[in-house]
C-alpha cells in the first residue's frame, strides 16, 4: 500500500494520474495547506521539504522499510519502476526522450507557470514586473511543447510519464487566463490525454472554489502557511 500525501495541484494529480494508470494500490490522504498540515513535523518525516505532493510506500520496491519518495517527478519515476517500467519507453532513446521531457517540466514549465500563478493570482495587486515576467516566460514554454507536439504525438513518442507531469499544468492556464487557442498542436494533446480514463479517475478530487478562482482570498495566516512566515519557520525549527 503507497500512502500518497495529498492536495489537487498540479503536482499532485502527476501522481494520482499516474497512479489510476498503473492501478498501484493506494490511499490519499489530503492535506489542507491553507490550514498548515504540510507544515506539520510529522510531514518532516514523509518530506523534509514540507512540499506535497509525497508518498510513502509500505511495500516498497527491493523490500524492507516503508520508503518515502519526495518530488512528484521522483515519484512518477519511482512508480514507473514500481510498475515494472510503466509509462517510460524501454529503449535507450525513447527513455531519454522521456527523460528529458519529464526535466523540462520539472525545471521550465512548472515552476515558471507555477510562479505566474502566484504574481497573477496570489501576490498584491502592482506586481507588473513579476506579472510580465512569469507570464511571458509561461507563454514562451506553450510554444516550445507546442512545437514538439507538431513533431510527435506524445512528448516521448508514445504516452508517457513526461505527459503526465506537463497535462495537469496545462490544464491549469485557465486559472492565469492564457488560451490555449493558439497551440493547435497542444489542443489536440491535451483532448487526447484528457480522455483517458485513468486521467478522468486521477483528477476528480479537485481544490476548492476560492483556490480555483483568478484571486483566490487569504487570510494573513493562510498566505503566512503558503507563502510566509509559517512556511519559513516550518523548516528552520
Amino acid at each position: 500500500m503507497i500512502d500518497v500525501h495529498f492536495v489537487p495541484t498540479p503536482n499532485g494529480h502527476k501522481v494520482s494520474i499516474m497512479l489510476a494508470e498503473t492501478g498501484l494500490p493506494h490511499r490519499l490522504i489530503p492535506y489542507d495547506m491553507l490550514a498548515g498540515d504540510h507544515l506539520k513535523p510529522e510531514f518532516r518525516r514523509v518530506n523534509p521539504n514540507h512540499r506535497l505532493p509525497a508518498i510513502l510506500d509500505h511495500d516498497p520496491i527491493g523490500g524492507g522499510a516503508s520508503f518515502a519518495v519526495m518530488e512528484s517527478g521522483a515519484i512518477l519515476l519511482y512508480l514507473s519502476e514500481k510498475a515494472g517500467g510503466a509509462f517510460v519507453p524501454p529503449d535507450p532513446r525513447g527513455r531519454s526522450l522521456c527523460l528529458q521531457w519529464l526535466m523540462w517540466q520539472m525545471s521550465g514549465l512548472g515552476p515558471s507557470h507555477g510562479q505566474a500563478h502566484h504574481f497573477v493570482r496570489y501576490a498584491p495587486e502592482g506586481q507588473d514586473y513579476g506579472v510580465a515576467r512569469y507570464t511571458n516566460e509561461a507563454r514562451r514554454l506553450l510554444a516550445v511543447l507546442d512545437r514538439r507536439l507538431g513533431e510527435a504525438e506524445y512528448l516521448a513518442g508514445d504516452y508517457s510519464v513526461a505527459d503526465m507531469a506537463a497535462w495537469p499544468w496545462i490544464r491549469a492556464t485557465r486559472a492565469i487566463a492564457l488560451s490555449l487557442e493558439p497551440y493547435a498542436n497542444i489542443g489536440r494533446w491535451f483532448a487526447a490525454v484528457g480522455a483517458r480514463p485513468a486521467v478522468v479517475q486521477g483528477t476528480e478530487v479537485k481544490n476548492a472554489p476560492n483556490l480555483s478562482s483568478l484571486r483566490p482570498t487569504l487570510t494573513p495566516e493562510q498566505w503566512s502557511n503558503l507563502f510566509g512566515e509559517n512556511m519559513l519557520k516550518s523548516s528552520e525549527a
